[in-house]
């Protein structure tokens, strides 16, 4: 078999239907009409001597074999990726574009510290920035639609690397008149899940908040879930229960500063370490350590570079 008749294209286009799951929105990806990308992937099967994708009207599910093609056509289009990396270390750090993503929990309070400087530093750079939840994320991340993510360690490492950046400590959000804004001293073994509203699931931050409660005083959660940090603090100005907000969220709004009292815990505080992943094989890696560098000099109020 003369693997040079395989190009890197055919291989963009494998992994694109690989990801999508679906020929049309594969072609768009790719720039390219379906009729072409659908041929190529013909040839390629052909080629190869294997069935890469079963088709069908309404889904495509690719076969056990399509699978271990994929990933190392994944690997073989990240390397050829480091011969433009090699020439761009050559130009300016962090520039051109950056794909980036930030789990909601951290973005909307981190980015806007550090966007303007970051401009000013990097006027070449076109960052690209997507919000969501960390699994979601961390997936995009591995396939290569994400270049970066900032996210809390809670995902299997395998396959990429980790740069810690800061530690952000909780804060308990409690009702004003509720026993816990005015206990002195507080500590973490005060904190009772029954008595906690939380995000809903897919937040690492809820798995971290039930983590922080003692192991004793794990029991029934309340029903209400929050799909954001900010429901989650306006279910806490009206009462429905206390939570844990991490330090850069802790905002004071005008309509709820009267309502909600945050607190300090006692000694160490409970809190999550943000790290900045990428591929292990990422071609662009002098722009990630770029980038972790400008983040730790800069990092906010209230949290500690590590």
């Amino acid at each position: 078999m003369n693997i040079s008749s395989l190009t890197l294209r055919d291989l963009e286009y494998l992994v694109a239907v690989a990801d999508h799951r679906h020929f049309r929105k594969a072609a768009e990806s790719c720039h390219v009409s379906q009729p072409a990308l659908s041929a190529q992937i013909r040839k390629t099967e052909d080629f190869l001597g294997v069935q890469l994708f079963e088709r069908s009207n309404r889904n495509v599910v690719i076969t056990p074999v399509g699978e271990r093609v994929a990933r190392q056509a994944r690997v073989v289009l990240e390397e050829a990726q480091k011969i433009a990396a090699l020439v761009h270390r050559e130009s300016e750090p962090l520039s051109g574009s950056l794909r980036l993503g930030a789990i909601s929990t951290l973005g909307p309070y981190l980015m806007p510290h550090l966007l303007g400087a970051l401009r000013k530093r990097f006027p070449k750079l076109e960052l690209l920035l997507k919000e969501g939840l960390t699994d979601p994320l961390v997936g995009d991340l591995r396939t290569g639609a994400l270049d970066a993510v900032l996210a809390a360690p809670a995902f299997k490492r395998d396959g990429l690397r980790l740069i810690p950046l800061f530690y952000e400590p909780f804060l308990l959000a409690a009702p004003k008149g509720h026993p816990l804004a005015s206990k002195e001293p507080l500590q973490t073994k005060d904190l009772d899940s029954r008595g906690m509203v939380l995000l809903e699931d897919g937040h690492c931050l809820r798995d971290q908040s039930i983590q922080v409660c003692p192991s004793n005083r794990r029991g029934d959660f309340r029903q209400f879930h929050a799909t954001s940090l900010e429901t989650l603090r306006h279910l806490v100005a009206t009462g429905f229960g206390y939570s844990l907000i991490p330090r850069l969220a802790v905002q004071m709004d005008d309509r709820l500063k009267n309502l909600i009292r945050y607190r300090q815990f006692e000694g160490k505080a409970p809190g999550r370490t943000i790290v900045l992943a990428c591929r292990e094989r990422f071609g662009r890696m002098t722009d990630i350590d770029a980038l972790a560098g400008f983040i730790r000099d800069r990092v906010p109020d209230g949290v500690t570079a590590v």
